[in-house]
């Protein structure tokens, strides 16, 4: 276990580029311990926002604190925070051992620590290959091992599953809800929302650069419009004409099954004991993370997802 308890705070951060608001006044905590997932539409401020914590973009207003300091007070800021927010920025022209072995002698980390990490995220067997001729997969794991080399305790990711295959995802699940269980502070942005649904244990969600939600994965769905309710019966043409007069609508029909919104479970099982109707299956549908998350971020403006050039290219322009 971690000695220190370390979490990132963000208050009243607020970042502009001209007359675009990026980040208006946005203020979060990201506690240890667990994994929290960083969601929000293209051009939200996600980027921005976590470039700020580690110190790439300055903030106009509010500050961004890593055990209660700024990144660039930080004694040890490469045992304290890894991040991971551009895979791709390697030299082309140095090995996976070499990149990894002059950032450690920076930190005075040794050799050991190096080849540890490139057997934990797959890479021993390329470890003296080029990088320049990398896969998106294989960087982006070099990426992860660069943000765990002097083994922080603080992990900042944007899209870390970016370009892994599905035994690659597998594997940073385990990897980061791992690290979490260790007592450290794991925040992550992702567009794969079933991946994180499965993944974060918080969820942070802003749009337009404001929050819009902070809290565990399970309340956000809890909060979230109902779902359908999937119910069967060998007398399915009744049983649709039944829900239907009660107000459901039939979402979807698969052979005997039928996905019925606008009705609980409940309801639909006392109108089928009602008609004396065998049902096979009665099961409530919760609605996904995608579905909530496109639910509560609904009604986006043009000029926000114009702010998706904003959000990837801040450090240009900071």
């Amino acid at each position: 276990m971690l000695m220190t308890v370390t979490n990132i705070e963000f208050r009243e951060l607020t970042k502009r580029y001209g007359e675009t608001v990026a980040v208006d006044r946005l203020s979060f905590t990201v506690e240890p311990g667990r994994v929290t997932g960083f969601l929000g539409p293209n051009g939200a401020g996600k980027s921005t926002t976590m470039r700020m914590a580690v110190g790439l973009d300055r903030p106009d207003h509010g500050v961004a604190l890593i055990g209660g300091r700024p990144y660039a007070e930080l004694a040890h800021p490469l045992q304290t925070v890894g991040a991971l927010l551009e895979a791709r920025a390697l030299h082309p022209g140095r090995s996976a051992y070499q990149h990894l072995h002059y950032l450690a002698q920076t930190h005075g980390i040794g050799r050991q620590r190096v080849e540890d990490l490139l057997g934990l995220v797959g890479l021993a067997d390329v470890a003296g290959k080029r990088v320049g001729g990398f896969s998106r997969g294989m960087g982006q794991r070099l990426g992860i091992a660069v943000a765990l080399l002097g083994d922080p305790q603080v992990l900042i990711l944007d899209e870390p599953v970016n370009g892994l295959d599905v035994e690659g995802v597998r594997w940073i699940r385990e990897l980061l809800r791992g690290l979490a269980e260790e007592g450290r502070t794991v925040l992550l942005s992702s567009h794969l929302l079933s991946e994180v649904s499965v993944t974060a244990d918080h969820l942070i969600v802003i749009r337009r650069g404001q929050l819009l939600a902070d809290c565990s994965t399970s309340e956000l769905l809890d909060q979230a419009a109902p779902g359908s309710v999937r119910v069967a019966s060998p007398d399915p043409m009744r049983l649709a004409d039944l829900v239907t007069d009660a107000g459901g609508r039939i979402q979807r029909r698969d052979g005997d099954a039928l996905d019925v919104a606008g009705l609980s479970a409940a309801t639909i099982g006392e109108i089928a004991a009602a008609a004396a109707l065998v049902l096979h299956e009665l099961t409530p549908q919760r609605a996904s993370l995608e579905e909530t998350f496109v639910e509560l971020t609904a009604d986006l403006s043009t000029s926000e997802l114009d702010l998706e050039e904003l959000d990837t290219t801040a450090g240009s322009r900071a």
